[in-house]
């Protein structure tokens, strides 16, 4: 994760810190995992799961924000050590962020399976883009684990892939509200849902733009996909 230092408990606790945050985020794709199961059908069980696990989370939140902070003034680090550590409180803030989207989208399922009155909706975009969503995670933990920039920037690109669906899907579903207003309430229930999945790519990215900013000590967040790829390209 980090050049080894003369310090072994110093290694051991980046380590640790790093080992939690990855702990996290495999918490965190379980809860999206989970979550996005329900849109292939309705579960109280997988619900009541998604929401326990927010809790879960918010706690690993707290405890790892304390651990960095306490290593920072313990160590006082600098350079890259610095960075891993700033970074990772700001990946779990981002963890902690998908795990409530995760959540929300349990919660508008529920509200969608009680409203049974109300006609079905084609959601194949979202459920594509969940998945999509759920993989650039998965690949922006990889990235963090292994410091990998090059993935880290692909990550940046694909995002956009989440993005075009989730506009797609919204053209798609005003329409249909226009055309059947008895669709309008879960129509704005599924329109909450895509949003929900838009943002966990997004949270996704912003892990992925920490890893470039760990190795190359530039902040990426605001740049272009290009602008991005000659940084990372850079030597």
């Amino acid at each position: 994760m980090s050049e080894k230092h003369l310090s072994r408990s110093f290694d051991a606790d980046l380590d640790l810190v790093s080992t939690r945050l990855l702990e996290m985020g495999g918490l965190v794709e379980s809860q999206i995992a989970h979550a996005l199961q329900l849109l292939n059908g309705f579960d109280s069980e997988v619900v009541r799961e998604v929401l326990v696990c927010e809790q879960r989370l918010n706690r690993m939140e707290l405890e790892i924000d304390e651990e960095v902070s306490n290593v920072i003034a313990r160590r006082q680090p600098a350079a890259r050590d610095l960075r891993l550590l700033l970074a990772a409180s700001k990946c779990i803030t981002n963890l902690e962020r998908a795990g409530d989207e995760a959540r929300k989208i349990a919660k508008r399922v529920r509200r969608i399976h009680e409203n049974r009155d109300a006609p079905s909706l084609n959601i194949g975009e979202i459920k594509v883009s969940g998945e999509m969503a759920l993989a650039i995670l998965r690949r922006a933990l990889d990235a963090f684990a292994r410091m990998d920039i090059i993935a880290a920037a692909r990550i940046v690109r694909d995002d956009a892939a989440i993005d075009n669906e989730f506009r797609a899907f919204t053209r798609k579903l005003v329409t249909k509200m226009t055309e059947n207003p008895r669709a309008i309430s879960n129509g704005l229930e599924y329109m909450f849902i895509a949003k929900a999945i838009e943002r966990i790519g997004d949270h996704a990215t912003n892990i992925a733009e920490f890893v470039v900013y760990i190795v190359k000590g530039t902040d990426v967040r605001h740049l272009s996909y290009a602008q991005l790829e000659h940084e990372v390209l850079d030597s």
